[in-house]
């Protein structure tokens, strides 16, 4: 089968890292479906783990965590898709990824493709709405049906893809929803998404939410980086929580946290595969509950650029815009 992978962690200047091979197709055993990869999108996630190190590869890795295709086989465990089933999904970090003609899923974390949806608009979606919908739902505790109707959401970086699903989640379940953006095009995407107001994230943000009439936010998402930690704890109410999916790599300074008798929670959608939770068919149901979401006209995707085909060339160009950090929604790359 095709597959974009590499050998070694270059930049993505350098025009091997990455490189079109031919890798043996897979067989399906236990759990796993064979999916036949029809597009896949591009996430920061990518980024790091192909950012520069003197590791090298034995064998070509595949990268990749967001496609839509078709289930080609089942193994015999299997009893949720049948093949010929249209489907989408993150997958698991542990595995070979998604830049492949074919690739190896377990059930669990596989969704049924929206119908509404090509196969394209699908593959924005897995890794991103997983991250956000855990975030808001799984760690925060928010109500997703509307018990916490009226509540407010910060959301730091809603311009990316995780925002962008986010801020619609969030919406759906009747939050207040105040989104960070800093360029023209970002602060018109986040409104056109359905955010309620907008902060611009390269200004102080406190009083920029406190001239909006709120002098705290019953939730925080920090989905961009540590930089703005000072600024969540300010805000967040008493007694209130922050969930952020980012590195550790910045001070989190947690006396105001302690103060104010406030929790932090930690969300990596990777968690439940890469540990075999109990919950992990969890994953199933939200991608299906999406699913039918967006089939209903509820929630939109968030792609923003399509590129084709799923090459080498293409995957560096993709991985090149991500690593601008100025990317609005989701970078597609489609067919092989």
């Amino acid at each position: 089968m095709k597959a974009v992978a590499l050998t070694h962690y270059l930049p993505i200047e350098d025009p091997n890292s990455f490189l079109d091979v031919e890798l043996p197709k897979p067989t399906a055993l236990g759990r796993d479906l064979l999916v036949a990869v029809k597009a896949i999108s591009v996430n920061p996630v990518d980024t790091k783990v192909r950012s520069p190190k003197d590791t090298v590869e034995e064998t070509p890795r595949v990268l990749g965590w967001d496609a839509s295709g078709v289930v080609e086989a089942v193994g015999p465990e299997v009893t949720l898709f049948k093949p010929g089933d249209a489907v989408y999904y993150a997958g698991d970090i542990t595995r070979a990824g998604s830049n492949s003609e074919f690739q190896l899923v377990d059930e669990r974390i596989v969704g049924i493709k929206p119908k509404s949806l090509n196969f394209a608009e699908a593959a924005a979606l897995p890794l991103t709405t997983i991250t956000a919908y855990e975030s808001f739902f799984d760690r925060l505790g928010i109500d997703r049906d509307g018990a916490n109707k009226g509540q407010t959401l910060l959301i730091i970086g809603a311009g990316g893809g995780v925002g962008s699903i986010g801020i619609q989640l969030a919406k759906a379940a009747g939050l207040v929803v105040i989104a960070t953006a800093s360029r023209p095009e970002t602060v018109s995407w986040v409104k056109e998404l359905g955010a309620d107001h907008v902060v611009n994230h390269r200004q102080p943000m406190v009083e920029q939410v406190r001239a909006l009439g709120f002098q705290h936010v019953d939730h925080i998402a920090i989905f961009n980086d540590m930089r703005h930690w000072d600024t969540g704890v300010e805000l967040i109410r008493p007694q209130g929580a922050i969930v952020t999916i980012d590195d550790t790599n910045l001070p989190m300074p947690m006396a105001g946290m302690k103060t104010k008798a406030a929790s932090l929670h930690w969300e990596l959608m990777f968690t439940r595969a890469m540990f075999e939770t109990p919950d992990m068919i969890e994953q199933h149901k939200l991608l299906t509950y999406v699913s039918g979401e967006i089939d209903a006209g509820r929630i939109r995707t968030t792609v923003s650029e399509i590129l084709s085909p799923i090459n080498a060339q293409n995957m560096r160009a993709a991985h090149k815009l991500i690593e601008t950090g100025t990317a609005k929604g989701k970078i597609v790359v489609e067919g092989f």
